[in-house]
């Protein structure tokens, strides 16, 4: 028979536990956007600058990351690279969150043929791999940031629409939704007033989980050669551009990058996780990515 008893000790524990995710997780992005906004104007070196004299130099107390294959700054590199990765993270996840939360609302509040064709649009986007339909978009379009934004974009609204469209069947048997529709309220008034500020939380919730998912798409594409161009400073282009350096045994030019990739993301799924702990106890940290 399983044990229903209340262990304080146990709940205590998982409480400490996810105070401490979060805890590090927020000085964790307290750090990367310090060094984001400081770095750059504070530190008087040229991202860009080579010197093949100082080409491939372990960590030191001059280059606190070592250098590249040309002997550019791997630090300074990464944190410019760190600052690409969070503006396509950022403004493409907003804008995947708008479509599909203007997507999934008009599905659930109408219903009927519109929800069903919706969805099926849906299914259809679903069915394609999002990074081979994110290629089949940046390679439309001269290597830079926006086309990776737009690309990043257009390919992750539909988890959105779907979440979206899910509150929203939820909501409309709500009591005050039959309460505006009884009073003579339109569909576009219940959505607009009543439906879509219900979702907003979720809406919110899923732009923040997607950010991470945003910086990995956008460091493939450039990790392909499709994302911004091969002189700019991307810690994707930055990974693929030291595999022959950590094939001689150079180690940093690929562990720095690859951090600055990983630990953010981490740290953003670790905040997301807990405001949707708040959302919704019941279902702890499970992350949509």
């Amino acid at each position: 028979m399983a044990d229903l008893t209340w262990h304080p000790a146990r709940s205590h524990a998982g409480r400490d536990h996810r105070s401490l995710r979060v805890g590090t997780s927020a000085v964790v992005m307290a750090a990367v956007l310090l060094a984001v906004l400081l770095v750059p104007p504070l530190v008087p070196m040229d991202a860009q600058a080579v010197d093949l004299a100082a080409k491939l130099q372990a960590p030191s107390l001059a280059h606190p990351f070592g250098t590249d294959e040309v002997g550019r700054d791997l630090l300074l590199r990464c944190v410019y690279g760190l600052r690409v990765s969070l503006l396509v993270g950022v403004v493409a996840a907003l804008t995947a969150t708008v479509i599909g939360t203007a997507v999934g609302a008009l599905a659930g509040a109408f219903g009927g043929w519109a929800d069903r064709a919706v969805m099926r649009v849906v299914d259809v986007f679903s069915s394609v791999p999002h990074l081979l339909l994110g290629i089949f978009i940046v390679a439309m379009f001269r290597p830079g940031v926006w086309p990776v934004i737009i690309s990043v974009g257009l390919t992750h609204w539909l988890s959105t629409a779907r979440i979206v469209r899910a509150e929203v069947l939820s909501l409309r048997g709500r009591p005050f939704v039959d309460a505006a529709v009884s009073g003579g309220a339109s569909r576009w008034r219940v959505a607009v007033r009543h439906l879509l500020p219900g979702v907003l939380p979720r809406a919110g919730l899923a732009a923040v989980l997607m950010v991470p998912h945003a910086i990995w798409h956008e460091s493939a594409l450039s990790f392909l050669g499709l994302g911004l161009p091969a002189h700019e400073a991307s810690l994707g282009i930055m990974v693929n551009s030291a595999r022959g350096s950590l094939l001689a045994g150079d180690w940093w030019p690929t562990l720095f990058p690859g951090l600055f990739i990983i630990v953010p993301t981490l740290a953003v799924a670790g905040l997301a996780g807990a405001w949707r702990e708040r959302l919704d106890p019941r279902r702890r940290s499970e992350l949509m990515l």
